[in-house]
């Protein structure tokens, strides 16, 4: 896997309903994570409110501490509010993590042990990170594991080389309150590069864009 545009290698790796929806419905998390580890990313890169929705699992949790030799972690937070910076470092599935900042997001505690990049002003200048990682840091694949807000904002920047989605066999509806892509919708062709049928009526698909 290759990207030739300087950055790193994207994908996107989504559990999705088979109305593309992200909520509403129970994911098979061991199976996701099952074929999420075949891409064997140098970073995991999530959005802040994917890692808040995780900060309070937290708390009292086993960190056994930073999983040598495995990927980094790089997290937009824009309006800097994440705060489990050092349970993320110590939680046993990353080597290292990175809060990726904005030149206009609020002032951090002093003292605050987390590795910072900052791009951009009002926003996380997210093609700007992604190199940077790239130069800084080796990183040559990525794995997008946040919602579609993140997701969307990729796309749209054209940063994503490659769509994974995990169908599960469920319509979520009126339960959802979020989509893979997010809220825009970006035109975009995509090229079928694998379609496989799993126990359970899982469909996986992977596109190249």
């Amino acid at each position: 896997m290759s990207s030739d545009s300087g950055r790193p290698y994207v994908v996107a790796h989504v559990a999705v309903s088979a109305d593309g929806a992200t909520t509403g419905f129970q994911p098979d998390v061991a199976r996701f994570y099952e074929l999420a580890r075949g891409w064997d990313e140098d970073l995991t890169l999530a959005g802040a409110d994917t890692i808040l929705a995780q900060e309070p699992a937290l708390v009292g949790a086993e960190l056994p501490g930073p999983a040598e030799g495995g990927p980094l972690l790089a997290v937009v937070d824009g309006r800097g509010r994440v705060s489990a910076w050092e349970a993320l470092r110590d939680a046993g599935h990353w080597s290292g993590v990175i809060a990726l900042h904005a030149g206009n997001t609020p002032p951090r505690p002093p003292g605050r042990q987390v590795r910072e990049l900052v791009t951009g002003a009002d926003r996380v200048d997210l093609a700007d990170a992604l190199s940077t990682l790239r130069r800084a840091d080796g990183v040559e694949v990525v794995r997008v594991d946040s919602g579609g807000a993140l997701i969307g904002a990729l796309l749209a920047g054209g940063l994503v080389d490659e769509i994974s989605l995990l169908v599960h066999p469920c319509l979520a509806a009126g339960q959802t309150t979020g989509f893979w892509y997010g809220a825009g919708r970006v035109a975009s062709a995509l090229t079928l590069v694998a379609a496989q049928a799993l126990p359970g009526g899982l469909v996986w698909l992977r596109y190249r864009r």
